[in-house]
């Protein structure tokens, strides 16, 4: 599963720096159909530092999945599927658009587990990115690795009960959304965009829709309502995946300390939590 002691990962570092660079952020504004985006002018959106420190590696250096190869920064994990688990994301200070930014990541902990899908590996990464000296944003992203389901049925969960939203948005994202977005992120993980490699090596009905878009639709549809509120904290929490062509809701409920998100497919099971906080 892992071909080294995972315990040697853990503290490994890497850096990396950038520049908040304006037409990232009008990127992001035309994928998510924004005319007037419902975000301060001048500095960066909720989650906009998603949008730097994209993958550098040369093309000869990706895996067969599209992701770089395991063993540089991510532990050599011998399982085939990736995904974003979840994360906490603490916004400190505003980044201006144009500004230096830097970023230092740490590997926080790697923890092997056995779900009722088989092995797990459950890998945390500490992100510090600071501008001008200052810390500006604080995360810990939880990806996970998994098999391959085995293609025997699986026991179908009833949808949880929900409280009823304060608001909801019916979405539908089609293969040119998922491009665009991977296009954003510079991600190449083939799930998103090779609809052959989804389904046959990674047994995926379809186009998978990704995590951090997810989020970012959550958050993006707390800030149509709150466009004035600053937005201090975000966790977030993976349950399902979502695919292309299939309509899923975005929903809201405020909470005594912000709002509460969910992302719920049309049958009703949760693909994605989070809790926002101002």
């Amino acid at each position: 599963m892992i071909a080294e002691d995972p315990r040697a990962w853990i503290g490994r570092v890497t850096e990396a720096e950038d520049v908040a660079s304006v037409g990232a952020v009008h990127r992001l504004a035309a994928l998510l159909d924004h005319e007037a985006p419902p975000w301060r002018q001048g500095v960066v959106p909720p989650l906009g530092h998603w949008l730097y420190f994209l993958p550098q590696e040369r093309q000869a250096l990706l895996a067969t999945d599209g992701h770089s190869r395991r063993g540089a920064f991510l532990p050599p994990i011998e399982l085939p599927r990736r995904m974003w688990a979840g994360g906490r994301v603490e916004f400190h200070t505003p980044i201006a658009i144009g500004a230096q930014i830097g970023r230092r990541s740490t590997i926080e902990a790697v923890a092997a587990k056995r779900g009722a899908s088989g092995e797990l590996v459950f890998v945390t990464i500490r992100h510090e990115i600071r501008s001008g000296g200052a810390l500006a944003v604080l995360e810990q992203q939880e990806l996970v690795f998994c098999s391959k389901p085995s293609g025997a049925p699986s026991r179908v969960e009833p949808p949880a009960a929900e409280p009823d939203p304060d608001s909801r948005r019916a979405v539908i994202l089609g293969p040119v959304e998922l491009f665009r977005f991977s296009a954003l992120t510079f991600n190449a993980h083939r799930i998103h965009y090779d609809r052959d490699y989804a389904r046959s090596a990674e047994g995926y009905r379809g186009l998978v829709v990704h995590g951090p878009y997810v989020a970012m639709l959550l958050l993006d549809h707390y800030l149509q309502a709150h466009p004035q509120i600053p937005v201090a904290r975000l966790s977030y929490r993976a349950h399902s995946p979502l695919f292309e062509g299939e309509r899923f809701e975005l929903c809201s409920r405020a909470t005594a300390g912000g709002a509460s998100l969910w992302a719920r497919s049309a049958a009703g099971a949760i693909a994605m939590r989070a809790d926002v906080a101002p």
